[in-house]
């Protein structure tokens, strides 16, 4: 009509969260940035869960869920200087059995299915099945340590920052010799937590 006022024209643009919602709402683009987000939600749940499993198949509680485990090697570990001390420093089963580093850590636990395979199948079910494969279950451990150099014990234990003199006269002879030599812990340290298997002929250290 000529007498109706025409609307004025404008030149304003939409503001810049519209048009990013305008972007974002392209089918395309919903489908991308959905899956996008879907995979980052199941990234964080499986390093989240991946994380929480780590940690409580390398706690005591798990370790000790096996009878075997906590009638023989548990009871032996709380005899030791390792479990009660007078500094009052208590190393667990994981900082001496699991590696820190990743795929050591990952090796470990492939390796740690024997142990439950033989709890499982009554193996070691009877103390004196227990005894019979004792022998084998320590050498897999000190074969172990003696390749990664004792890795393990060296991560609260280091030459480098012992104070020999401060050391009983035999400690610090063995320690300067197992320097000396390039020795490596468990070369003499066998048998501090655990109980000594029948070992006729075999050098035990100390």
């Amino acid at each position: 009509m000529d007498n109706e006022k025409e609307k004025p024209q404008t030149d304003k643009k939409p503001g810049l969260i519209r048009r990013f919602f305008r972007w974002w709402c392209r089918p395309s683009r919903m489908a991308l940035g959905t899956l996008l987000v879907a995979g980052i939600v199941i990234a964080l749940v499986g390093v989240l869960g991946f994380n929480m499993t780590m940690s409580y198949i390398s706690s005591e509680k798990f370790c000790i869920s096996c009878h075997e485990m906590r009638d023989h090697a548990y009871t032996e570990y709380m005899q030791s200087s390792h479990y009660t001390n007078a500094s009052g420093f208590k190393a667990t089963c994981s900082d001496c059995h699991v590696p820190k580093p990743f795929i050591p850590m990952m090796i470990s636990k492939f390796e740690g299915l024997r142990d439950i395979y033989g709890s499982m199948t009554g193996l070691i079910d009877t103390p004196e099945k227990y005894e019979q494969h004792r022998l084998a279950m320590a050498q897999r451990v000190w074969d172990r340590m003696k390749g990664n150099d004792s890795r393990e014990c060296r991560n609260c234990h280091s030459f480098e920052y012992m104070d020999l003199a401060q050391q009983k006269t035999a400690s610090a002879q063995f320690h300067t010799y197992e320097i000396d030599q390039q020795q490596t812990c468990i070369d003499c340290h066998k048998g501090i937590v655990h109980q000594l298997p029948n070992m006729e002929g075999i050098d035990t250290g100390f």
